[in-house]
């Protein structure tokens, strides 16, 4: 009991603490799932030691629930800010990113993995899969808030977050190949991957979130004309339809995580008018409340020492992957893609690019399916490298480009 009440206590602080100084951290080098980390190193083994997540449980399956949660929860808030039709009107450039950019920013992850490391090509792949993806938790960090309202274009923005709840749900049949290469033969290994991932799990999970999704707006709508709604909380019903679809998702054997990317963008196409108006609220309580906690668990059970014993070659894969990974695919695709289209909107697409709680998610999972520690030792310090330096840039990146391109902002909003 005392560590639970601890915990809710530090979590509980430190976001009424950064609720009370939102706009000043926004503006600053420190961003929220930094300071976040930092109280989980505080608090923990390697700090003060108040805290031993060893005790609660598996790590690994407590990071990979506590991920997936966090996930759900933030995904359907990028679903519900993105504006209505934002996919369909810009589902050229989506595409080019998630079908040409996202296999290439795995294949170059897995190959440095491969490189510095001296990986297994298997296990250099499951690697590579678990960092590939835009982590959506970060990328919020990045694309909401007065800093980068003020300074990035809106369609940029609507973009980096598309991109990031798209390849949130399609790094799972990358993660999944190798796992099933390690415990099959290669016969097994693809028709498994071929028929149950990609046409159930993944196929599956947008046909079972989007028929979610639209039924919960259509039952909205009916209901409000009924006069049955008392003071709806547009918060609390999202975040209702979040759980639903996870659970649901999950017991049918789907990609849980794409199905509430398919169910919020299902339910956003539905829903309008003044619920649509309570969606940037909805996000700013999901960034405060629910993506922090996850942090705060990383900085828990950072593995130090395992990150150590990676020596200079895990300190040059992090640094290489954040160079490498995605800067140059977006800076050879950006031509293809009409909201970054320019030279310099690019290079701010190219580096941010976060790497967070998905690969928090995968690498646990990875971890948990092959009893290898390898995936979440690399995963877990490439995040916490991308923490670190897309947090500290953030800010200052986008000021920059606010203040050279004044006169440049179109779809801002």
């Amino acid at each position: 009991m005392k560590d639970i009440n601890l915990t809710l206590a530090a979590v509980g602080g430190l976001i009424l603490i950064l609720g009370l100084l939102s706009r000043p951290v926004d503006r600053s080098v420190l961003s929220l799932p930094l300071l976040a980390f930092c109280l989980g190193v505080a608090l923990g083994p390697q700090g003060f030691a108040l805290l031993d997540p060893t005790r609660w449980g598996n790590p690994h399956h407590l990071v990979e629930e506590t991920a997936r949660l966090t996930l759900g929860i933030s995904l359907m808030g990028i679903a519900l800010r993105l504006p209505a039709r934002f996919i369909f009107r810009q589902w050229r450039p989506l595409a080019v990113l998630l079908a040409i950019g996202m296999p290439a920013m795995f294949l170059i992850s897995s190959l440095l993995s491969a490189w510095t490391l001296g990986l297994p090509l298997l296990m250099a792949l499951l690697v590579g899969a678990s960092v590939c993806a835009t982590d959506p938790v970060i990328a919020s960090s990045i694309v909401t808030g007065g800093v980068a309202k003020e300074n990035l274009p809106g369609d940029f923005r609507h973009l980096l977050s598309a991109e990031s709840g798209a390849n949130d749900g399609l790094a799972y049949p990358l993660v999944l190949l190798p796992i099933l290469l390690m415990a099959h033969p290669p016969e097994t290994a693809w028709l498994d991957w071929v028929v149950r991932t990609w046409l159930w799990e993944v196929c599956g999970s947008v046909l079972v979130g989007a028929l979610i999704g639209w039924a919960s707006g259509r039952a909205l709508e009916w209901s409000d004309r009924k006069g049955w709604l008392d003071q709806p909380s547009f918060l609390a019903l999202s975040l209702a339809l979040t759980l639903l679809v996870l659970g649901v998702g999950k017991l049918l054997g789907t990609d849980s995580i794409l199905a509430v990317f398919a169910a919020g963008i299902a339910f956003d196409q539905v829903v309008g008018g003044k619920e649509r108006g309570e969606a940037d609220n909805v996000q700013e309580a999901v960034n405060l409340f629910f993506t922090l906690p996850v942090f705060v668990l990383f900085g828990l059970l950072a593995p130090w020492e395992k990150w150590a014993t990676l020596g200079w070659g895990g300190v040059a894969l992090a640094l290489l992957i954040l160079l490498l990974r995605r800067l140059p695919v977006v800076l050879a695709l950006h031509r293809w893609l009409p909201p970054v289209r320019g030279r310099d909107i690019a290079w701010v697409m190219g580096w941010f690019g976060p790497i967070g709680v998905s690969a928090l998610f995968y690498a646990a999972m990875a971890t948990g399916r092959t009893g290898s520690e390898t995936p979440w030792v690399v995963g877990s310090l490439v995040v916490f490298a991308s923490v670190v330096a897309h947090g500290v840039t953030a800010a200052p990146f986008a000021k920059r480009y606010g203040a050279g391109h004044t006169k440049d902002r179109q779809g801002r909003g």
